[in-house]
């Protein structure tokens, strides 16, 4: 039997016999997330690194594709173009894996006194389509029955290569179009950073980046009832506006995981790895669920680590 200081010397050895660089292409969102989940694989597994390039989740399916990547962050799940253009390349489809929950929330300036808003009036604010049901659209604050902040309405959100984006304009303006003049960032934390400065300014973000410089809104009911995005809504699917955050894999069917990526996705779906998703702000996904999906992706482990 080993003692302590030879069990800790093997477990060293066997730790650096993994090494490799990772990349991964894609969200925007999962940035963050992505990098400390690299960062506790690093301290795991020296001789691994994750090399990130955060362009948006649009930017990880042409990634894909073209081999430059086997890692694709995403915050919404692939669209069918994208996995076909991914099967007829490859001749299989990308593995799909959830790896957290979040959650996106209308924000606006700290002193707004507004404290929710209806589907309908949301839509009027965002979209020049009104698929939602509004009447017209709603372009100044005194619509909204406010009498400050006064004058014509600020709007921000996301930029096109965002699953962000996709997410609002699907379930907030019930496809809807966005008006042209809502300004575009490429992160959630510009948008908020951008409403924390103008009082007349609204966007949409994710949960994760609120800011003491801005408050975000309750969804309302038609009967009044107001629903916020509380982790146990998101993590169940009460609250509208949550999400899935993936990462698509290229793993060909029948073939071994390597060691580094094996590594990865085993650490992101431990407790060690959703402790991060929790400290960063999104949901954890529930150990059930967690487990199912290890299973169903065969990332279950044995005993020797293959």
């Amino acid at each position: 039997m080993l003692g302590a200081p030879q069990a800790q010397a093997q477990a060293q050895a066997q730790a650096e016999e993994i090494a490799g660089t990772l990349g991964a292409v894609g969200s925007d969102t999962m940035a963050g997330l992505m990098l400390r989940w690299g960062e506790a694989l690093t301290r795991q597994h020296p001789g691994i690194r994750l090399q990130l390039q955060a362009s948006g989740s649009a930017s990880a399916p042409p990634a894909l594709v073209a081999g430059t990547t086997r890692l694709g962050p995403m915050s919404r799940p692939m669209n069918e173009a994208e996995r076909r253009a991914f099967i007829e390349r490859h001749g299989y489809p990308p593995r799909q894996l959830a790896v957290a929950r979040d959650a996106l929330v209308v924000v606006v300036h700290r002193h707004n006194p507004l404290e929710s808003l209806g589907h309908r009036e949301l839509d009027a604010i965002f979209s020049d389509s009104r698929r939602c049901g509004a009447s017209e659209g709603v372009l100044r604050w005194r619509q909204l029955g406010l009498d400050r902040p006064e004058g014509r309405i600020r709007l921000h959100g996301r930029n096109a290569a965002s699953g962000t984006q996709g997410l609002f304009r699907r379930i907030a303006l019930c496809d809807g179009h966005f008006r042209p003049e809502v300004n575009e960032h490429p992160g959630s934390a510009a948008v908020v950073a951008a409403v924390a400065e103008d009082p007349r300014a609204i966007g949409y973000a994710g949960l994760n980046h609120l800011t003491p410089g801005v408050k975000a809104l309750a969804r309302r009911e038609a009967e009044g009832v107001r629903h916020f995005p509380d982790p146990e809504a998101v993590r169940r699917g009460d609250y509208a506006l949550s999400r899935d955050l993936y990462l698509y894999l290229n793993h060909p069917p029948g073939e071994s995981l390597p060691a580094a990526e094996r590594a990865f996705l085993d650490l992101v779906l431990s407790p060690a790895g959703q402790s991060i998703v929790e400290e960063l702000g999104f949901v954890a996904l529930p150990e059930a669920r967690r487990q199912r999906q290890r299973q169903r992706q065969g990332l279950v482990l044995d005993e020797a680590g293959r």
